[in-house]
């Protein structure tokens, strides 16, 4: 889609809160015509440069609140399944996830299908998303060729991208995932998409 209307997505693969707006944030974009941009991200990276502390830093009753208490009542309002708890593999390396979207993208894909896709099968599977094997079959369910997105996301050209998707989320103050841009106006979280439809509404006029 040629659109010029667009969403430029920013999150990482592992992210709960971007999966639970992201079927959410697909229906949007196919509703109102517009064209969503992924920026998979270094979410660590992103959050250290913008002064916030890390998950792991913060204490019991925030980590219960946000991996619990939060992700219980979105994954109900937006009629979405979840394991319960946070994934086995979590807290792993994540970038291969990162790559493998940005390398779809690269492709000409369109990958709102394939970052749900991923999302959901961190959360609601438990897949690993280091495994290769795993991310090629969650490519191949939305019909893509998940072997040759790999091989793409194994270059030294999407690793280069990759790393400029987190310095242009530094660059515009991006602190967290998932974040939405509609022109220059910045939403931080999934709670925020009814303003990006508002923004987007007030685009086409």
């Amino acid at each position: 889609m040629n659109s010029p209307l667009h969403i430029d997505y920013f999150y990482s693969a592992h992210s709960v809160f971007a999966y639970l707006g992201s079927a959410h944030l697909n229906e949007l974009a196919r509703r109102v015509g517009a064209r969503i941009v992924h920026y998979p991200m270094d979410l660590h990276r992103v959050m250290q440069e913008a002064g916030a502390s890390s998950f792991r830093e913060r204490s019991k009753a925030h980590i219960r609140y946000f991996f619990g208490t939060e992700i219980e009542r979105w994954s109900k309002k937006r009629n979405l399944p979840w394991l319960g708890r946070v994934p086995t593999h979590h807290h792993k390396d994540y970038m291969l996830a990162n790559r493998f979207l940005v390398a779809a993208q690269q492709m000409g894909y369109n990958v709102d299908e394939l970052s749900h896709g991923l999302l959901r099968a961190h959360w609601v599977d438990d897949i690993d998303l280091t495994d290769k094997h795993a991310l090629a079959a969650v490519a191949d369910a939305v019909n893509l060729d998940g072997q040759d997105v790999l091989t793409q996301a194994l270059s030294d050209e999407i690793w280069e991208i990759s790393q400029k998707n987190s310095e242009e989320a530094i660059k515009r103050a991006v602190f967290g995932s998932p974040t939405y841009f509609v022109g220059g106006e910045m939403f931080y979280g999934q709670d925020r998409l009814n303003f990006v439809e508002q923004a987007l509404a007030s685009a086409t006029r």
